[in-house]
């Protein structure tokens, strides 16, 4: 994987507002990795904030399918960058090695297109561990 940075992925729309919309996510189109492993959280209360993780060696591309999602980044130099989700034709890459902390609105429903199967080896749920020298 050359992107080493987090970015928002256009993903085409197509439809209308009488109609409604598709959105489509492809290999080799506007996901830039394989994908092994789909999930979705959904019904997260709105004051309750989950990730507090970082991955050694998982991408990931999300998408705000519904509602409102926020997320912190934070590299393991301590660089934040801050991304808002809600809009279901964008989604957020996440590349390995950035700790994320995600907050949701009422009834967001949060889609994750993984590169890896489930690992537990794979989190890094320590933040001190991760900035002093990446979960080793």
């Amino acid at each position: 994987m050359k992107n080493n940075h987090p970015y928002i992925i256009e993903i085409n729309s197509i439809g209308s507002s009488d109609l409604g919309y598709i959105s489509v996510a492809e290999i080799d189109g506007n996901i830039p990795f394989e994908i092994n492993r789909v999930y979705w959280t959904y019904y997260t209360p709105n004051n309750v904030q989950r990730g507090f993780h970082a991955h050694k060696e998982l991408f990931q591309v999300i998408v705000a399918v519904s509602g409102v999602i926020n997320f912190k980044l934070i590299t393991q130099f301590g660089k934040e960058t801050h991304y808002t989700l809600d809009d279901p034709s964008k989604g957020l890459f996440i590349p390995k090695m950035h700790w994320r902390e995600i907050s949701f609105s009422h009834n967001a429903v949060l889609l994750c297109l993984a590169s890896e199967k489930y690992d537990e080896s794979d989190y890094i749920r320590d933040f001190d561990s991760f900035l002093n020298n990446g979960g080793k």
